[in-house]
């Protein structure tokens, strides 16, 4: 009988190097800071980061230790910071980019590999998708070849590589093509002629990244051999339940976006199917997964690859109605400090009438904004004249997550099962993956309070300010809808004396509905 204090996970990671891609992502600064704070018998991390913006790997590590999520363990267990280090890499070039010591650094000392680096970019053009998401992987997998200690390598996938799909079991589909052809057909095409059979590639998929990241995974199946591989896909992920902080999300990306726009009162209306599945995964509850499969996957030594589909549907179902229920009440009740119109709004089942309010309500007024502020003499650079690029941008991310809105999917998850069931002792509590007890309102009030402070940088103490600017714009917007009504009331009067007469007839019957009041109610 294991011991109640044990974690068999922990003890897993002592004294194991780790390798670490896409560390400065959402999912990768939580991988870092989870396996700093529940496996601090981790020997060393090594992150493959890029120079980017001028920055070297160096610069951007401590600009990722520097992220909020890591403020505890720079208090309580600085010494922990030091088991990271910066590899010089990137996974769009040859050999991923790494100077050959750090090769045969990396091939005597990791054992675990944890592949998270992708582009998620749902309108990313191919060739680019194609580099990232499929040679990307082969890179790693020619790298993994080189090292004789390697127990696991994770691949983080996506639940909707599959989403031709109805139904997705835990099993690699046959690809869409073959993975080569496709390599090599995009090695010598320009990407005017690369654009134009895109959609001819992609099929029934809705964008190049799903598609990419399903050939990703066959090509895993083709070029692994005898590595000891898994596969995790989540659906889509959103912001932390429990760790590191409750609500924790660092970008606008997927939901979020969505939350927050709505909370400033930008988005009014889009298309989804109020019934179907919001097949959302918090952060954390990914990052235990993944942490675990490797663990399970190193001790367990499966024949084939093995896939967890990381999902809520089958486990804790949630709709997207419940979201749009749950949501715009604390978007009152919690509003951003700066709101550009009073919120409001709702999702829409069909699309000429979502297309009508997209029209009515995000159209309209941004080029009315725009007017009224050249009108005024703003310069082009700052605040309202740009709204119809606003508008444009926001638009276009909503029409990406549009088909995730409008269809369904059943992903099955028995591996995921089977995994928490192998979990005992400490491991129970530190690496708690199940969503079964999750309260979705409860999650969704920390999601609004997290995006107000993480995302928009808001200090909770202008709570009661921002309460009462939302008031003062209910009372704007009430006024400006009467001031409407009255207008085209007013339009109808003049040209219409249906309307004259019906006009005088509703005074009349005020009048006389005022003088039946008695005396002493007056």
């Amino acid at each position: 009988m294991m011991e109640e204090g044990t974690s068999p996970v922990a003890e897993f990671y002592q004294d194991r190097a780790v390798l670490i891609t896409g560390a400065t992502g959402f999912m990768g600064k939580v991988l870092v800071e989870k396996l700093l704070r529940c496996c601090g018998g981790v020997k060393t991390i090594y992150l493959l980061l890029r120079s980017k913006g001028g920055r070297e790997p160096r610069e951007r590590m401590e600009e990722l230790l520097n992220a909020k999520i890591f403020d505890d363990i720079r208090k309580e267990r600085p010494h922990q910071l030091s088991k990271l280090v910066p590899i010089h890499g990137d996974i769009t070039l040859p050999g991923l980019g790494i100077r050959p010591s750090d090769v045969t650094l990396l091939a005597n000392d990791v054992s675990v590999v944890f592949h998270s680096a992708a582009t998620v970019k749902f309108d990313e053009p191919l060739k680019r998708s194609v580099e990232m998401n499929i040679l990307g992987t082969r890179r790693l997998v020619e790298l993994c070849h080189k090292m004789p200690h390697l127990v696991a390598l994770i691949h983080v996938s996506t639940a909707y590589c599959n989403c031709d799909r109805d139904e997705v079991d835990e099993i690699v589909y046959p690809p869409p093509a073959n993975p080569q052809k496709v390599i090599d057909a995009l090695e010598w095409m320009d990407e005017e002629m690369v654009a134009s059979i895109t959609p001819k590639l992609l099929g029934d998929r809705p964008n190049t990244y799903t598609y990419t990241k399903a050939l990703a995974e066959n090509l895993l199946v083709e070029e692994c051999g005898s590595l000891p591989v898994a596969i995790v896909r989540p659906s889509i992920v959103t912001a932390a339940w429990k760790e590191p902080f409750p609500g924790w999300v660092d970008n606008f990306n997927g939901p979020t976006g969505l939350i927050v726009a709505t909370g400033k009162g930008v988005l009014r209306s889009m298309l989804c199917r109020p019934g179907g599945t919001a097949d959302i995964i918090p952060v954390d509850v990914v990052i235990k997964l993944i942490v675990c499969v490797a663990w399970y996957t190193a001790t367990h030594r499966p024949n084939n690859i093995v896939v967890y589909n990381c999902t809520s549907g089958s486990q804790n179902r949630l709709s997207w109605g419940e979201v749009e229920s749950i949501v715009f009440p604390l978007v009152y009740t919690h509003p951003s400090r700066e709101v550009l119109r009073y919120p409001g709004g709702s999702f829409k089942s069909n699309r000429v009438w979502n297309q009508i309010h997209v029209f009515i309500h995000h159209l309209i007024p941004a080029h009315l904004l725009d007017f009224v502020a050249r009108l005024m003499g703003r310069k082009p650079s700052p605040g309202l004249e740009r709204m119809v690029q606003l508008y444009s941008r926001l638009n276009r991310a909503v029409n990406c997550l549009e088909y995730f809105t409008t269809h369904e999917w059943t992903f099955h998850s028995s591996n995921v099962q089977t995994l928490y069931k192998q979990l005992v002792g400490k491991d129970r509590e530190t690496f708690d993956f199940s969503i079964k007890s999750l309260d979705w309102p409860k999650y969704f009030e920390d999601y609004v309070l997290g995006s107000r402070k993480f995302l928009l940088k808001e200090d909770p103490s202008t709570l009661p300010a921002a309460r009462r600017n939302l008031k003062r714009l209910y009372l704007y917007s009430q006024l400006a809808n009467l001031i409407f009504l009255l207008g085209c009331w007013r339009l109808l009067m003049v040209r219409f004396d249906s309307a004259r007469r019906l006009w005088w007839f509703i005074l009349s019957i005020a009048m006389r509905c005022y003088r039946l009041i008695p005396v002493s109610l007056t």
